[in-house]
């Protein structure tokens, strides 16, 4: 076993402090890694706060994790020592059903194990996640990341940008299309940009007047202010497809109008009920879609990595020292990051202990 600094919550009111931890020791198919940078992502902050009733405490929250391979199980061939490699939201899975024989893990029928508040499915412990210093992982669920990608900006590609790459490439966004993006976000503006490389003509949906700048200078062709009732009449039938990266309950009716027939409505950021209730005619009328996507398989986000490096993508990041978690929790909250935090976890053997 190998003991790690970390910072964990011991419940949903302690915030993230200093904690230590142990990893296993190596299995035949494993992969030590040694963690440089780790984005923080708001399901951290939901996790930490037990706002889905299902936090296992202590939690390590982390599932944008770049690091270097420190050794490999008897039976890794893929990755050695020095390399440097990715893990994102999960760990395992059974590996035997249909989704993960044509590598959709995240569909497993018996579920996926998460990187962090996850039991392992061999010694049943539970996972923690990358605010930590090494992680234990099987070489199925790691990737190797491109040396033209700067590896700290590329920790967010690993959930971030898997979520908003998948659903576009899996509903065949193609140049010519009309992709509205909907939020401004550490998902939209992945979104924007994954739209733009594959093509598409790209518009951003935001509450706020002031963001109408921050989207164009991410690549946006036209933004709409969504509670401008001129501007959203006018783009009625206008979209082939709709990528939804609010986390929060809003109302789809109006964006469902905005399809076109055959359009689809993709959420990628909605977990809870949709409220208010959804118009069926939107959709019976105009035989168009409504669609939800969770991440990526393994095959997928090895993909969206080698996409972001041949395309000179990366996620715009703000680097973090981890003694400042508790306070970018605080701001993640409130919108004031632009767009992803990512720790830095050289400052990890800074925090005094």
């Amino acid at each position: 076993m190998l003991q790690a600094s970390a910072y964990a919550a011991q419940s949903d009111q302690s915030g993230l402090a200093p904690f230590t931890l142990e990893r296993r020791d190596l299995r035949p198919d494993d992969v030590a890694i040694e963690i440089d940078y780790c984005g923080v992502c708001h399901t951290d902050i939901h996790f930490v706060q037990n706002d889905w009733g299902m936090t296992q405490y202590p939690v390590v929250p982390g599932h944008e994790i770049v690091g270097r391979v420190t050794a490999v199980g008897s039976n890794v061939t893929g990755f050695k020592a020095g390399d440097v490699v990715g893990v994102g939201c999960m760990v395992d899975s059974c590996r035997h059903c249909e989704p993960c024989k044509e590598g959709l893990e995240q569909y497993c029928l018996e579920g996926m194990t998460p990187t962090y508040n996850g039991e392992d499915r061999h010694d049943h412990s539970i996972t923690f996640g990358g605010y930590s210093e090494a992680i234990v992982v099987s070489d199925r669920f790691v990737v190797s990341i491109p040396e033209r990608l700067d590896p700290a900006a590329a920790a967010p590609l690993l959930c971030a940008g898997i979520t908003t790459y998948s659903p576009l490439r899996h509903y065949g966004v193609k140049p010519g299309d009309k992709v509205g993006v909907i939020g401004m976000g550490g998902l939209g503006h992945m979104g924007i940009k994954f739209a733009r490389a594959l093509g598409a003509e790209v518009t951003v949906f935001t509450r706020s007047e002031h963001k109408v700048p921050e989207a164009r200078s991410q690549g946006a062709d036209h933004v709409i202010v969504s509670t401008d009732e001129a501007q959203m009449a006018a783009a009625a039938g206008a979209f082939d497809f709709m990528l939804d990266t609010v986390p929060v309950q809003h109302d789809l009716n109006p964006y469902l109008a905005l399809l076109r027939y055959d359009g689809t409505h993709i959420l990628v950021g909605l977990l809870e009920p949709v409220e208010p209730p959804l118009q069926a005619g939107n959709l019976v009328l105009g035989r168009r879609v409504l669609a939800g996507s969770l991440i990526g398989g393994m095959p997928e986000t090895q993909e969206v990595l080698d996409f972001c490096a041949e395309h000179d993508i990366a996620c715009d990041v703000e680097m973090l020292d981890i003694r400042h978690i508790n306070e970018a929790y605080e701001r993640v909250q409130s919108g004031d990051v632009k767009y992803r935090f990512v720790i830095d976890m050289a400052t990890l053997k800074g925090d005094g202990r």
